[in-house]
């Protein structure tokens, strides 16, 4: 009941701040989904997350960098009992381990996920170079929708580098692209060239 509690606080603080209206190109996808998005601020996770249906909310996970979200105090409960974000180690301090078992895990279980497959925020407007975790996941889990995602004007409100967000009138949209169709044997470059293409489409 806590968990829920916060969540609808979460939602509506983010509307308020940011708005986070959803702007879907076609009908939502019905089944299991990997949301994929440009990556230019700390409210990309929750702004995203706001604009799903409280239905799509409760199906879907943030992939999110543990060095952020696994801290004491409100962010850390925010990541583990209200977004439930799978938190990935980029430091990698066990070498050997893989950082997408427990993205996998996840989608074993019918989850959807939120992923930013630039890795890390970019101060950039359009999307930059995406790493391969996308194409691997695409790649195994081919019965799973990949729909694009475009956030535009928050790399204005909470920018690599800022510890609070700019008190600037915006008004997000949250673009949601139509899914990205699988080509067969299709190289591992031109399909992450063309995931990003799709993101920058909507921008």
């Amino acid at each position: 009941m806590i968990a829920r509690l916060g969540g609808a606080a979460l939602v509506g603080f983010t509307r308020t701040l940011v708005g986070a209206r959803a702007q879907w190109r076609v009908a939502p996808p019905d089944g299991q989904c990997i949301y994929f998005a440009n990556h230019t601020s700390h409210l990309d996770t929750v702004a995203i997350w706001s604009a799903l249906t409280p239905q799509q909310r409760a199906q879907v996970r943030p992939v999110a960098a543990r060095d952020y979200w696994d801290k004491p105090g409100l962010r850390g409960w925010l990541s583990g009992r209200v977004l439930r974000a799978i938190l990935i180690d980029r430091n990698r301090e066990t070498p050997d381990a893989d950082p997408l078992a427990p993205v996998r895990e996840a989608l074993d279980q019918g989850d959807s996920l939120i992923l930013f497959p630039e890795g890390t925020r970019s101060n950039e407007r359009l999307p930059q170079k995406f790493k391969g975790g996308l194409f691997r996941l695409a790649s195994e889990y081919p019965y799973v929708e990949l729909v694009p995602v475009y956030l535009d004007t928050l790399h204005r409100s909470l920018p690599k580098g800022a510890l609070l967000p700019l008190p600037l009138p915006l008004y997000c949209n949250v673009n949601f692209g139509a899914p990205l169709a699988r080509v067969g044997d299709e190289p591992r470059e031109t399909f992450l060239e063309r995931a990003r293409a799709a993101v920058e489409a909507m921008a």
